[in-house]
């Protein structure tokens, strides 16, 4: 299992190489169901492995000058004020066991586990229904009051990374795409950088309440920057459209199963 495990998180690094998003949504999973490893530490694990994989990811772009520095500074200001609310206030609060409904108990577990995936359903329609849009050249003409919308979108993201350890980069995309027009590479390349940022911050902010295994940690995360080199290699060579939309696709059953799994055949 710890084989496909390895295999599976070279895939993390191929996605984020290749869309820019889409690491964080594989991260957890693989962490909780081929490791085998709790939900607040797999949490906390993949800031670290999404954070550094991102980062990596983002200087590719920044040679090719489609990396937009503005932006991601008004989206990581409140996304890292979130982050540490989400990390130091929210998941601390959560209690071990939630609230039962007939014979279902929900736990912690299962319920950053449901919230992580009705995010992905959220992720892959945004991928699916819009890789048409997505692939379509875009003028970078700003609409009037779109900082104050990054800026809610930043709190938001902020949020869900600390609380599943997402990076966000399945919510940045399209709003950098839809809010801003930015051309697809260019919503690619930063949105990397705000991930890199976010996630890493997040993971700083854990580290004095989780128990680190660097050396697991460490060789994942391996794994992923490997997928990087060689998703960032493939997005030269294939079609955005065709690449979000069996992604989207792949995330949508991802995330109906991980629902199914923790709600009704625990």
């Amino acid at each position: 299992m710890d084989l496909i495990g390895y295999f599976a998180s070279i895939l993390i690094g191929i996605s984020l190489g290749l869309i820019g998003s889409g690491g964080s949504i594989l991260t957890v999973p693989v962490l909780v169901y081929l490791f085998h490893i709790d939900v607040i530490t797999a949490t906390t694990y993949s800031l670290f492995i999404v954070g550094l994989s991102s980062a990596a990811g983002t200087f590719p772009y920044f040679r090719g000058n489609m990396v937009d520095i503005k932006t991601a500074l008004i989206f990581g200001i409140p996304s890292v004020l979130a982050v540490f609310f989400s990390r130091r206030v929210i998941v601390p609060a959560i209690p071990e066991s939630v609230f039962e409904i007939g014979n279902l108990a929900v736990t912690r577990s299962t319920l950053l586990l449901s919230i992580f995936a009705v995010l992905m359903v959220i992720a892959s329609y945004n991928m699916i229904a819009k890789s048409e849009e997505a692939d379509q050249p875009k003028v970078n003409r700003q609409k009037p009051f779109s900082n104050l919308r990054i800026l809610s979108l930043g709190a938001l993201v902020g949020l869900v990374t600390g609380l599943v350890g997402a990076g966000g980069g399945f919510l940045i995309v399209p709003a950098l795409i839809g809010f801003l027009k930015t051309p697809i590479k260019t919503a690619i390349g930063t949105s990397l950088l705000i991930v890199a940022i976010n996630s890493l911050t997040g993971f700083l902010f854990s580290v004095t309440f989780i128990a680190i295994n660097w050396c697991f940690l460490l060789s994942v995360t391996l794994m992923a920057f490997l997928g990087i080199f060689v998703g960032s290699k493939l997005a030269k060579k294939i079609e955005g459209r065709r690449l979000r939309f069996a992604f989207g696709w792949f995330v949508l059953i991802m995330g109906i199963y991980i629902l199914l799994r923790e709600l009704l055949f625990k």
